[in-house]
Parts: structure tokens; sequence; C-alpha cells
């Protein structure tokens, strides 16, 4: 029998762990090819603690992927995709590795979008000239040479423009106006304890704002009201229902409700917008998102399936969620081939709100909640014991290529909750 062509499309957290999961389930009834534009997986969440460091994230945060892939005999190619026809079941792209490339093209038994989003800092009025941010090498880079070798001593800024999702899965998830708020409350503690470790000042220089009620609203209110009472002790400022930012000046930042702050360093967090080649598809919802059940399949195009945070309900747009869905999608492809039983594999998306922050001072703050999506649990800590935690889970991804065992989050849950304040 011939094997299923399985296509997985974007190979950061998502994509990755999809492709590894389906080679464990499915076995070798399926040839799984992965396409990225980039050959290495981006570790984005300790892009802020490498910066703050002083420590380049391009040579401590790049993860190869071939390597990685070829472990369970998957192929790898670099190249960007272009377009997906769901008809005719054809993914066509551009190989990247060097310039010139004619375009190829690949036929599908199942694909998997895992592709991300595009940041939309291209429609920050002002973001090229002011603004920073810490969200890939580059930027982080940017934000880093600024901070120790031209930093004035001045104000600073730290938040989220608004989020536009979509509007067909309000009957799954709830609705955001910030696509992830974890990394502006990391940046604005390490931030802090950045400024004091220099003397430069300290909490009282930094504001962080939100278009919502309540920044990092999905981790609950609880949560949330006990972190911004911990953060308003130590000096910080906030500012909430900005709705948007209107642009970036020298002098500071202007919102559309009217608002200004002012900030020497404004570091932002942008929209986050679907890839051209996914609007207007047949399994897009009106943003660009691939739409899903909670099964992380299409509803119209069964073998068509989507995780990370180019899924509709991803929402907020977290790790954690990718990690979820990615074994969701595996799950369900392997029962499709006949390697897995239904009642083992129809296990429904569950979302959680696990997040590890970086406080500064070898302190993070550990988030652990599902009362946004209805649930009960709301878990908040402090300490140096979560803050060692995000730095080994990062070592453990790259020494197992991504393979984190499965009891390493649960594990990682239980220390944050029991040697944690």
């Amino acid at each position: 029998m011939a094997k299923a062509q399985v296509v997985v499309l974007g190979s950061n957290f998502a994509g990755l762990a999809a492709a590894q999961k389906i080679r464990e389930f499915a076995g070798e009834t399926a040839d799984i090819t992965v396409i990225d534009r980039k050959p290495y997986l981006l570790f984005v969440p300790n892009i802020p603690f490498e910066v703050f460091e002083n420590h380049d994230p391009m040579l401590t945060l790049h993860m190869p992927l071939a390597p990685a892939l070829a472990e369970d005999h998957i192929r790898f190619l670099q190249a960007e995709v272009k377009s997906l026809d769901v008809e005719h079941r054809v993914v066509e792209f551009v190989p990247t590795e060097r310039p010139g490339a004619a375009p190829g093209r690949m036929t599908y038994d199942y694909v998997v979008v895992a592709v991300g989003n595009r940041l939309a800092y291209d429609r920050i009025e002002g973001f090229a000239e002011y603004g920073h941010t810490v969200s890939d090498t580059y930027y982080g880079n940017q934000l880093r040479h600024y901070l120790f070798h031209e930093y004035k001593g001045g104000p600073i800024a730290i938040g989220s423009a608004r989020f536009h999702q979509g509007t067909m899965t309000q009957d799954l998830v709830p609705t955001a106006l910030a696509a992830c708020e974890g990394p502006p409350v990391e940046v604005m503690l390490s931030i802090g304890a950045w400024l004091q470790q220099h003397n430069l000042g300290g909490p009282d220089k930094v504001t962080v704002f939100t278009p919502a009620e309540l920044i990092a609203e999905d981790a609950g209110q609880g949560i949330v009201h006990a972190l911004l009472e911990h953060a308003g002790h130590m000096g910080y400022h906030y500012l909430a229902k900005t709705e948007d930012i209107k642009r970036l000046t020298a002098d500071g930042i202007e919102f559309a409700n009217g608002q200004h702050v002012e900030a020497e360093v404004k570091i932002i967090f942008p929209d986050w917008v679907p890839h051209d080649f996914l609007q207007h598809l047949p399994i897009s919802d009106d943003r660009g998102f691939i739409l899903t059940d909670l099964y992380m399949r299409n509803p119209h195009y069964p073998n068509v399936f989507a995780c990370g945070d180019a899924a509709a309900v991803t929402v907020p747009k977290l790790g954690i969620l990718a990690h979820l869905e990615a074994e969701i999608v595996a799950r369900q492809v392997a029962k499709d081939l006949g390697r897995m039983d239904p009642a083992r594999a129809d296990q429904p998306f569950r979302p959680i709100v696990d997040c590890i922050g970086d406080a500064g001072n070898k302190q993070a703050f550990y988030i652990s909640s599902n009362t946004w999506y209805g649930g009960d649990r709301e878990v908040f800590r402090m300490g140096h014991v979560p803050f060692l935690l995000k730095m080994q889970y990062k070592e453990m991804f790259f020494r197992t290529k991504g393979k984190v065992p499965e009891w390493g989050i649960p594990v990682a849950d239980y220390l944050a909750e029991m040697f944690a304040k």
C-alpha cells in the first residue's frame, strides 16, 4: 500500500512538534515533508532574557531543523509557501536557499498548516523609526544595542497593538484584543530589574499598556489583579483600554483612544496577521486564520489540519497551545491511517494558559490558568524556581531536538507550584 503523503507547512514549535508526533504515532505509514522558509527553529520565548543579559540571541536561540527532522526520516524543504490549493491538494512554493530559484509544487494526502502569522510592524506608523521589540533576533539585537550603547535614561513604554481576531470561532474560544500579553509583562518586569542593575533608575520609569480592559486577561482575573498589585507596589505604571496604537513618535506613543504616553524606548508587540496565501481560502475565517474544530481538523476539508498561531482557535498565540494542538493533529492523522484507536485519538483541544516569564534578577513568574476558557484552575507563582525551569526547558528542548519528554511540562508545573511563592 502506498504511504500517505503528509505535508507540514511551517516548522517552528507547532510544525516541528506536529511532524515529530505524526512520525511517532503513525510510524512508517506516512511520508512526511516539512516546508519552512528558514533552516532553523527560533526559540522566541528566551529572546528577552538574552537581550537583557547582553547576549546575542542569534548565537543561542537558533536550532537547525534539518538534523532534527532527519532523525525521524522526515524530509525538509527550505522554501517559502506561496499557495495552498485545497481542492486539488497542491502546495506551491519557492525554495529560499538561494535567490532566483524556480517555483516548485507538491501534492499531499494530508496538510498541516503551521506557518504561524505575519507580525504587522509595517502597519504601525513610526515603528521603523522609533520602535523596538523582542520578537526575533534582529529586533532583539537592535534593542540590545540601544539599551547598552545609546539609552539616555528616559521613560520606557511597553505594550501591544490591537489584535484583530476572526469572528467565526466565537463559539469555541473567547475573543482577545491582544495576541499574547505574557511577553509585555515579562519585558516590563525584566527591564525594571535591568534599570536597577545598571543604576539607571527602576520600575517607576516603565509604563505597560494594553488595548484591552485588562492586560493578559487570558491568564485569569485573579492572577492579573495580583500581578498588577505586585507591579504597582514596585512602581510600574499601567495604562489600559488604549484601543490600539495610532503612531510612534520620537517622544512617545499616541493611542487610538486619544491618550499619549511619553517614552524614549518604545517596545511594541504588533497585530498578528495571517499570511497572504491563506487569505480568502475555503478553509480560512474572515481574517485568514485556519478554521478547525477542537480536533484541529477543518470541518469542510477533513484532510486539512492547523496548529499553532495559524489556527483560528489558538487564542492567545501561545507556545503551550501550539504544543497541545500539534499532538492532537498527530493523533487524528494516526487514527485515519489505522495506527491509533479512536478512543485514544479523539481527545479534543482543552486550552490552558501555561506561561513562565523572566522577571529579572534570576526570578520569573509562573502562570497556569484555564479560567478564561471556563475552567477553575488559576495558579500564580514568582521566584527563582520558575526562572530555573524556564532556562532548563530551553536546554532540554535543544538537547532533544524538540522532543521534550512527556513528563517535562507536568514536572515543571509541579516544581513551580511546590517550590515557588
